[in-house]
């Protein structure tokens, strides 16, 4: 048969390839087809089929399930696809040069355990254990990736990265985990090689694997689809997240201070909607927002008079709405005086950021937190109190990801 040149055609034969490796055709039979009839395929066109499977009601798990073998189907087009150039502040420049770094530990690693043999059990698994504890950094360099590259991608229709790449980002981090844990039990020599081979080796080949969907699919789909506006937005949100095993290059700095110099970011309120830099509200959203916080939170002003307090259902202390306009001072029994004023004058001296306290109380354990409000100037504005009934939170263990529908 001849190759499929065209565009719909290449899609349509490459979802039916795809469809049926779901149903057990083998990836050599399905190399087979691909090479023959279709030959070479975008990173873009592969996001599309995954995205239009996903929209025809395939499962992202399942998709998830199979992205492996996807990527090994077109390994071989891709890695003959150039890659576009970006400058050195481009996200996507910074996101490789963090893989380049993963690279280095995953290579540090097989180097490990290559030199098993002529090493004793203890330096060995120190080394892996280091290393181990190093690659966890990766957790910011998927973070960033989840947080920021995702939801534009998800502006332009491709939900496929959210639901199934972050998924196997998950997937790395427990296995990252478990291979951690696991490696405790490590005392032997037959021990070391079940673990490497059980754990180890399956771990590097997921997080190296990670690497090539990111820099063959994701990353050439997000250039193509993403617009200059999009990367600036994401340059300057990842200086909140931070980066890792790389250092912000100059530029991207002096970028982002210039940004920020020249970005007007207040909030404004129009037809009850209030509109933050990060988001917009209802009124009526904003109201039930705050009252539906796990916590009570009270804002004192400049002034030390008492401006706002959320009503949640369960409050922890009492706090009539007679209290607004009060000065803070007179709403606290004359013995804590000294502390509340305390805490307000290293405030507004700029000495102190936060206070906290924790006390029983009608047999809970109640956290109380003190934090000072400043403007955009570090100017300030106020003193927020959040108090927290955390008796449960101090009994937790463990983890738990399963949601218990009883509570």
């Amino acid at each position: 048969m001849d190759k499929i040149h065209g565009k719909e055609n290449k899609k349509n034969l490459l979802r039916d390839i795809i469809l049926n490796l779901h149903q057990g055709l083998s990836i050599e039979q399905a190399k087979e087809r691909f090479e023959k009839e279709i030959g070479s395929i975008s990173s873009t066109e592969i996001a599309e089929i995954e995205q239009s499977l996903i929209n025809e009601g395939i499962s992202p798990d399942i998709i998830k399930k199979f992205c492996n073998v996807h990527a090994l189907l077109f390994k071989s087009a891709l890695e003959a696809t150039p890659s576009k150039e970006e400058s050195p502040t481009h996200p996507i420049y910074l996101f490789k040069m963090e893989n380049r770094e993963i690279e280095k530990i995953t290579s540090a690693i097989k180097t490990v355990i290559k030199d098993k043999d002529r090493s004793d059990i203890t330096q060995t698994k120190q080394g892996i254990n280091d290393l181990l504890i190093r690659l966890k950094g990766l957790d910011t360099h998927y973070i960033r990736k989840e947080h920021l590259l995702f939801p534009f991608l998800e502006k332009y229709g491709f939900l496929g990265p959210s639901t199934v790449m972050w998924g196997k980002d998950n997937d790395i981090r427990d296995m990252l985990s478990k291979t951690s844990s696991e490696l405790d039990n490590v005392d032997s020599k037959v021990r070391l090689d079940n673990f490497t081979t059980k754990y180890l080796n399956p771990l590097i080949d997921e997080v190296e694997g990670m690497i090539f969907k990111e820099e063959k699919i994701l990353f050439p789909t997000s250039i193509e689809k993403l617009n200059v506006e999009d990367w600036v937005q994401i340059l300057t949100e990842s200086e909140n997240i931070g980066y890792v095993f790389i250092e912000r290059p100059k530029e991207t700095q002096s970028l982002i201070s210039a940004l920020r110099s020249a970005a007007v970011e207040e909030p404004t309120v129009k037809d009850k909607i209030v509109s933050f830099p990060s988001g917009n509200l209802s009124l009526d959203e904003l109201m039930a927002v705050l009252n539906t916080l796990p916590l009570d939170v009270t804002f004192v002003d400049k002034d030390d008079k008492v401006r706002y307090f959320s009503e949640g259902k369960n409050r922890i202390f009492v706090r009539p709405r007679s209290i607004i306009g009060r000065t803070v001072q007179n709403c606290h029994p004359p013995q804590s005086v000294d502390v509340v004023e305390k805490i307000l004058r290293l405030f507004k001296d700029g000495k102190q950021e936060s206070a906290e306290f924790w006390i029983n109380f009608k047999d809970r354990l109640v956290h109380i937190r003190y934090f000072a409000v400043r403007g955009g100037a570090g100017e300030y504005l106020g003193t927020l109190e959040v108090t927290q009934d955390i008796t449960e939170i101090t009994k937790l263990e463990g983890e738990r990801k399963l949601l218990d529908e009883g509570n």
